[in-house]
């Protein structure tokens, strides 16, 4: 089934506020604790999308996986990175704080491009990294020597793994490839799950615990992941990237009503400037390519 532009708008909207519940869910954990956070969710986002895949792609996703080449295992390293990093970040820092690290994902893209691949990255761009580096330097600055300060440079290896795994994909279409890295995301999912198992022992999770995370694993990470690349066939990128910023302003305020963690002022102030330089960058180039 199509989906119309302004359905597939509406569903990514969905998808940004599926993803933003992590924040708030973990601030709810009773006795699980960073990696085992991760692996109970990497656990159950990869039983759920070896469900899911299957349905939706038949049997021919595993001959995918058995014969991928190393753009594929790249990719769910990337992915793997990312699942593992994204809650032990949670546990760490603030929910604005990571939320806003994960916001500058475009822009480290549009540098990991550059570098690997000859992107040339446009004027603007380099002026959104310049306001948006500022706004993470005074976050940053706010938290030396804290705990916070870990988690904020946990949060930032998400988006890097996430330039990383952009550019793969459009390396190989600039070559002709056409590649499916749908498979990735199980992939990193079982990576993630295999990482974490021993570091997350002894297990202290309650059954309140496991539950919250299997619950995340399927409605934060299985659905809205295969939701987003149903929705990446009808929008542009600069749409997906904008829509996407609505992951962090929800999860702001499902972190604020839900477990009362009221955003800081350097959230708010460093905050403010990556996602407005992000908001500028993306709308200038949307208005340029439809001029």
């Amino acid at each position: 089934m199509k989906l119309r532009h302004h359905h597939a708008v509406w569903l990514m909207v969905l998808v940004a506020l599926l993803w933003s519940t992590a924040g708030v869910v973990t601030r709810h954990l009773e006795y699980a604790r960073t990696f085992e956070v991760t692996f109970w969710r990497a656990l159950f986002a990869s039983i759920s999308l070896l469900v899911l895949l299957p349905l939706l792609q038949g049997r021919a996703v595993f001959y995918k996986i058995r014969h991928a080449g190393v753009a594929l295992w790249v990719s769910g390293i990337c992915w793997a990175t990312m699942f593992t990093a994204y809650m032990v970040a949670f546990t760490l820092t603030t929910v604005g704080h990571v939320l806003v690290t994960l916001s500058l994902g475009p822009l480290l893209t549009a540098l990991v491009a550059r570098v690997a691949i000859g992107y040339k990255v446009p004027l603007r761009t380099w002026g959104a990294i310049v306001v948006a580096g500022a706004g993470m330097a005074y976050m940053f600055s706010s938290q030396m020597g804290s705990a916070s300060l870990v988690g904020g440079l946990v949060a930032l290896t998400i988006p890097f793994a996430a330039a990383i795994n952009w550019t793969i994909s459009q390396h190989a279409h600039d070559q002709g490839h056409d590649l499916d890295l749908v498979p990735a995301v199980l992939i990193g999912a079982v990576l993630s799950t295999l990482a974490t198992c021993a570091l997350a022992y002894p297990f202290q999770a309650s059954v309140h615990d496991v539950t919250l995370l299997g619950l995340l694993g399927l409605f934060q990470v299985a659905i809205p992941g295969i939701l987003c690349m149903v929705c990446a066939r009808v929008l542009q990128a600069p749409e997906i990237s904008l829509l996407q910023l609505l992951e962090v302003i929800f999860g702001i305020l499902l972190a604020w009503l839900g477990a009362g963690e009221e955003p800081g002022l350097p959230v708010l102030l460093g905050g403010g400037l990556v996602i407005g330089a992000l908001v500028a960058n993306e709308w200038v180039g949307w208005n340029t390519k439809t001029a």
